[in-house]
């Protein structure tokens, strides 16, 4: 784990996404929980937990996968805007992900949410990451 939290759970993801892992354990902090919420939210898990170990907080999520005719459906995380480069942008630019199928995580002033939501309160913010 480094300094990038959101690194650290698109990284986790996306792993354990590739290894067809069911569960991937995730450090607990304030971001990780609002991102792990909206994850849950758009669908791209399944469940999440809160566990304890050694006086430190973990979620634990239970990953959805998705099977196509050819295969396995992998669940696309980019991390968009990063520690040595920040993107942001207003309500009118932010973009849309497969034309609305994917999600643009967004960290604003009113808390981390989706395109669609900033879109709906008409703010801006920093993109996170894309999700499709």
């Amino acid at each position: 784990m480094g300094k990038d939290t959101i690194a650290d759970i698109i990284t986790a993801i996306r792993n354990a996404d590739m290894e067809k892992k069911g569960t991937v354990r995730i450090a607990s902090t304030n971001i990780t929980e609002n991102i792990v919420k909206i994850l849950l939210r758009e669908g791209f898990i399944k469940n999440v937990r809160k566990h304890q170990e050694n006086k430190k907080y973990f979620l634990v999520s239970t990953l959805i996968h998705r099977r196509t005719m050819k295969g396995i459906y992998r669940t696309i995380l980019k991390r968009i805007s990063r520690p040595g480069l920040r993107i942001y942008s207003n309500y009118q630019r932010i973009p849309k992900i497969l034309g609305g199928m994917g999600i643009v995580i967004l960290s604003t002033s009113r808390g981390i949410m989706t395109d669609r939501e900033a879109r709906l309160e008409q703010i801006g913010g920093e993109i996170l990451c894309y999700i499709w």
